[in-house]
């Protein structure tokens, strides 16, 4: 049974950083493709950086790159996602997601992943 659990979120300064964890159970983090989606209240949800486990084929929002890093932990299959120089606007519940590795055409999409963990909140104040 797949199961993704998140950890790491808070309230941060602007300016902060934060690392964010996913705890992978139920398959192996590099026979799969990963993503960090987040969700502000009353906002559709939104990929943020997504990852080929396999071959560490990165791709991230325009809105977070050079700030956001994702990567993962083949021995301790775990996802992970570092968030520097936060900004208010980065505020919101993140969640990792996962699909069985296969060509996706739309990386940060949503409809593109099968499962889904609860997620974490992270706040960021000014």
């Amino acid at each position: 049974q797949v199961q993704l659990v998140e950890s790491g979120g808070g309230s941060v300064q602007a300016g902060g950083s934060l690392r964010l964890s996913c705890a992978i159970s139920g398959f192996k983090y590099n026979n799969y493709n990963m993503a960090w989606f987040r969700q502000a209240p009353g906002k559709e949800r939104e990929g943020v950086a997504a990852i080929d486990a396999a071959i560490d084929a990165t791709t991230y929002a325009d809105s977070v790159k050079g700030r956001f890093t994702i990567s993962g932990d083949n021995a301790k299959n775990t996802l992970y996602l570092q968030m520097n120089n936060l900004k208010p606007e980065d505020t919101a519940m993140y969640y990792c997601a996962a699909r069985w590795r296969t060509f996706l055409s739309s990386p940060l999409r949503p409809f593109e992943y099968d499962d889904w963990g609860q997620g974490t909140q992270v706040t960021v104040s000014s």
